[in-house]
């Protein structure tokens, strides 16, 4: 009897020695008098960036350069798109500087620029304060998408937000942060920054309810921020300057968008041994199938086919695909797939050996799969095939998340106890 493993993507010759080792291991600790073989084609048959990576934008930022703006305000929106009224809450909590304040002042409670303990207190008595004028507005503009018509109701509808626009006016003009904010913007230049952060919270919210079904440029999302603005006496080409700054820099440090930017190239790079190899399998599997089915029929005698992640997806495709023909492979006695995606494969119709919805050819050997519900990458086989006595689904947890489940199978000793029960109810010799 002999044992061929068979590694999943992005293994290449150092991570395969190791693991295969382990494997080795632990396999002939079971079996002494079986031979345990592996099957490495990484470098053959896996993929790499063939023209160096000139296809990625970016992959080479030149040292030192500024954060492009473009990035800055994408990742303001992307803060914008998960808190609408984050802004708003900003001015709400932060407030202004008193009179005669601006960016360096310190106020009473001693942080520079921070806001005065009081601020409605610089309010003239039995003055409505600027900012209450501002949401009154915001109250007031109408319940339903303005006719088509209307340049605002226009673009609403060509954006596919206008669904969704009612609900984020009514949102931002009955929240606390902007009866809050309003209470504190004293001055019309503080009313102003003010219209500009509702502007962008009902834009924003928008934008978020719609999601995918949202038609909007950055264009027209500014324009429909400028509109908004202008109808709540604010002026949207001037950027509110508090709000804007703490969020601004808030949104480069925890938003996802100016990292992946600036980390595209070194991203796309680490990724490419591991997407690419399924993507290169996609498309030319045809020739590692030959090099497995090469691999299994070099010595005589009953094999174990042992399958991680890839590695098992190849395996079911040429077994599958060589008993179709009515030429099962020479020896594949048993198939243990390990944390491996064939079955998902074939309900998706991406499985190049099956038909979508068909059933596993006669000829076909026996199967186990084993999978960790911790681990994305795995998935059940007989639920996918109802019926057929051939599967086995057997979870094996490793108490890891992902991806670390992903690899973690390999030292469970359950895996190996499952094997040799598996191989001895085949009656594998």
């Amino acid at each position: 009897m002999r044992f061929l493993f068979v590694h999943g993507t992005g293994v290449r010759r150092e991570r395969h020695d190791r693991l295969f080792a382990l494997v080795r291991e632990r396999l002939t600790a079971r079996f002494p008098d079986a031979a345990v073989d592996s099957c490495y084609w990484g470098d053959r048959f896996g993929a790499t960036l063939g023209a160096g990576g000139r296809s990625v934008p970016g992959l080479k930022p030149a040292a030192g350069s500024a954060p492009d703006p473009v990035d800055a305000e994408t990742a303001e929106w992307t803060l914008l798109l998960a808190d609408p009224l984050c802004e708003v809450r900003v001015l709400a909590e932060a407030g202004w500087p008193g009179p005669g304040g601006g960016p360096g002042t310190v106020g009473p409670g001693g942080e520079d620029g921070g806001a005065y303990a009081d601020d409605d207190a610089f309010a003239m008595p039995g003055v409505q304060p600027a900012g209450v004028r501002v949401l009154a507005l915001l109250a007031a503009l109408p319940p339903a998408p303005p006719h088509p018509g209307d340049e605002l109701g226009a673009l609403l509808h060509g954006t596919g937000l206008a669904a969704d626009f009612p609900a984020a006016l009514d949102t931002a003009a009955r929240s606390a942060e902007a009866a809050r904010a309003a209470e504190r913007a004293t001055t019309e230049p503080q009313a102003r920054e003010l219209a500009t952060a509702l502007a962008r919270a009902v834009t924003a919210d928008a934008l978020a309810a719609a999601g995918a079904e949202a038609d909007c440029t950055g264009a027209e999302r500014d324009r429909l921020v400028e509109l908004l603005t202008t109808r709540l006496g604010g002026d949207a080409r001037v950027p509110g300057a508090r709000a804007a700054a703490v969020l601004g820099r808030l949104a480069m440090r925890v938003t996802t968008q100016p990292l992946l930017n600036a980390w595209r190239g070194s991203l796309t790079v680490g990724a490419t041994p591991a997407l690419g190899d399924i993507l290169r399998y996609q498309a030319r599997g045809h020739d590692l199938r030959a090099f497995l089915h090469a691999r299994i029929t070099a010595a005589p005698g009953p094999t174990v086919l042992i399958g991680h992640s890839l590695g098992g997806i190849a395996l079911v495709d040429l077994l599958a695909l060589a008993a179709a023909r009515g030429e099962a492979v020479p020896g594949a006695e048993l198939l243990v797939t390990v944390g491996s995606q064939a079955a998902f494969l074939h309900e998706l119709g991406a499985l190049a050996a099956l038909e979508p919805g068909g059933k596993l050819p006669y000829g076909f050997p026996r199967w186990l799969n084993v999978y960790d519900r911790q681990d994305v990458l795995s998935y059940l086989a007989g639920p996918v095939f109802p019926g057929d006595p051939r599967i086995t689904d057997h979870e094996i947890g490793s108490r890891q998340p992902f991806p670390a489940c992903h690899s973690a199978y390999w030292k469970q000793d359950s895996l190996y106890e499952r094997i040799e029960q598996a191989v001895a109810e085949a009656e594998i010799g």
